[in-house]
């Protein structure tokens, strides 16, 4: 999956959506990273990862990241390029 846009959830992190750079056991690197803080419009991640959010004005993404390194993920899940586009193109959400 390396270069391939994914779904990645950590045990204590939350959930993150980018390009996958590198893995080393738990240890993930992606880069273009936004957190999936809440979303709606999809029953689950695998949902999101293949069709993405039909609300995108209801989910809250914040602002993309150039690079993060998340500790303890426990599981990582493909996106289809259509989801990709659909979670890219949420707005951001700040407080």
């Amino acid at each position: 999956m390396l270069g391939k846009y994914v779904i990645v959830r950590t045990y204590s992190a939350g959930v993150h959506a980018g390009v996958l750079k590198s893995r080393d056991g738990q240890e993930v690197v992606l880069i273009d990273a936004r957190r999936i803080w809440y979303w709606d419009g999809a029953a689950s991640l695998s949902q999101l990862a293949v069709e993405g959010t039909s609300k995108p004005d209801k989910c809250k993404f914040p602002t993309s990241l150039e690079e993060i390194l998340l500790l303890e993920a426990i599981e990582i899940i493909p996106c289809t390029e259509k989801a990709r586009a659909s979670i890219e193109g949420v707005p951001v959400w700040s407080a």
